[in-house]
């Protein structure tokens, strides 16, 4: 029952974080909580990722023991591509999913940096 619930809700905040990452820099009022998600998922994917591979998730690595545990072996080598998979049943190339994926990040972080010392400025 507990693995259940644990599924449910890293799809939710899991996909959560994700559109967040993606699009939180728009929001004025949530740009500093953006800026600080995208720094620690940097901080996941590149630091952690030094000692766990590349790309490395935390929010993945959890929810794949929560379903490995529930049975499932359906997990992908990248969330977002498990993601599209689950929700619209297309299989894009994992490669171009990961492309795609840093492009996204990369993007949102540069603009979410940009606002955030634009703000910053602004205020003083």
């Amino acid at each position: 029952m507990v693995y259940i619930v644990l599924n449910y809700f890293f799809f939710f905040f899991h996909t959560s974080l994700i559109l967040f990452n993606s699009f939180g820099w728009i929001f004025p009022k949530f740009r500093k909580w953006n800026l600080i998600t995208l720094m620690l998922t940097a901080f996941s994917w590149f630091i952690l990722g030094i000692w766990f591979g590349w790309g490395f998730c935390i929010c993945t690595d959890w929810h794949w023991k929560v379903r490995w545990n529930l049975g499932y072996q359906d997990m992908s080598s990248s969330y977002i591509h498990f993601l599209i998979l689950k929700f619209t049943g297309i299989n894009f190339l994992e490669a171009l999913v990961d492309i795609t994926t840093a492009i996204v990040f990369f993007s949102s972080f540069i603009m979410s940096l940009w606002l955030n010392i634009r703000d910053y400025k602004r205020k003083e």
